[in-house]
């Protein structure tokens, strides 16, 4: 028998970002619709809702630009996913050699540690995937026009320095922490409480309950640190982040925690449940291959 059967799988480290990037192509007009919504002056009796804005967006700036920044999006998922999804994978692995399941606290652990490490990675794209989300809702002598995300990535680069791609990467690794924590580690957690009842099996019907109650924790979670990371990224402003929340809170009451709640929800939900089935599928055909070599070796 080949030694090598014996061994647990090991998925490739790029699974999650090409899972989040197929998520992505299709959430994007409600990310965009949800950035507008946080950076949004919040004018006296005026209640924006995000199918108000949506249709907003649609009717003065036209449909597509519904999917302005989606490079800078594919980008970030690209960074930001490949890296959080592929260390939280590796770190399982290495904690669990011979496929072990870990404690609740260890996976919220080693989601945290990942997380961070994808928030960082993936910052220089989501600052340009905010910029570029939001130019056309600014005057238009203050837009930046970036073509694409890679031209972003250049232009602040050169007019405003390299230290400006990692502008708000405090507040972004800790939404990305707190991301991965309540995304990853919840949805491995709410997996195999589903599959102890009679009614789930591995299959789509849990990976789709399972994705859902990650989003709605994952979301709740973020939603303060998300309001604040958008800000801080989409303007120039350099007087730190408490100073922000305690102008916002100010101004806005503490209702500035939930702002964009409903928006959020609307695109982390389809995308982490779009984002988890990718992922299970991938994983699937993974196997599939992984097992049609080891019976071609052991032939």
């Amino acid at each position: 028998m080949d030694k090598r059967s014996k061994q647990p799988l090991v998925y490739p480290f790029w699974l999650g970002g090409s899972s989040s990037c197929m998520a992505a192509i299709l959430t994007h007009p409600l990310d965009l619709v949800k950035v507008r919504l946080q950076t949004a002056a919040k004018a006296p009796g005026i209640k924006p809702t995000m199918f108000g804005t949506f249709m907003n967006v649609a009717r003065h700036e036209g449909i597509l630009a519904l999917y302005s920044g989606l490079s800078a999006s594919l980008l970030r998922q690209a960074t930001y996913s490949t890296t959080r999804f592929g260390v939280y994978e590796k770190l399982k692995t290495y904690f669990t050699p011979n496929g072990e399941k870990l404690s609740f606290p260890k996976l919220i652990l080693i989601a945290s540690i990942s997380g961070w490490v994808g928030g960082a990675a993936g910052n220089p794209a989501d600052v340009i995937n905010v910029r570029m989300q939001s130019d056309l809702a600014s005057p238009p002598h203050l837009r930046r026009n970036y073509k694409h995300a890679i031209d972003g990535l250049v232009s602040m680069g050169r007019n405003e320095g390299p230290s400006s791609l990692f502008r708000g990467v405090w507040p972004n690794t800790v939404r990305a922490a707190l991301m991965t924590a309540a995304q990853l580690a919840t949805y491995d957690q709410f997996k195999s409480y589903l599959l102890l009842l009679p009614i789930f099996n591995d299959g789509m019907a849990t990976h789709f309950t399972a994705s859902l109650l990650s989003g709605l924790v994952a979301t709740t979670i973020c939603s303060p640190v998300d309001v604040i990371k958008t800000r801080v990224m989409a303007g120039t402003r350099t007087d730190g982040v408490w100073t922000l929340v305690r102008e916002i809170t100010k101004a806005e009451g503490l209702k500035w925690i939930f702002r964009g709640w409903v928006p959020s929800f609307m695109r982390l939900g389809p995308q982490t449940i779009l984002t988890f089935i990718a992922l299970e599928q991938h994983k699937k055909v993974w196997r599939w291959m992984h097992e049609e070599k080891r019976s071609n070796v052991t032939l």
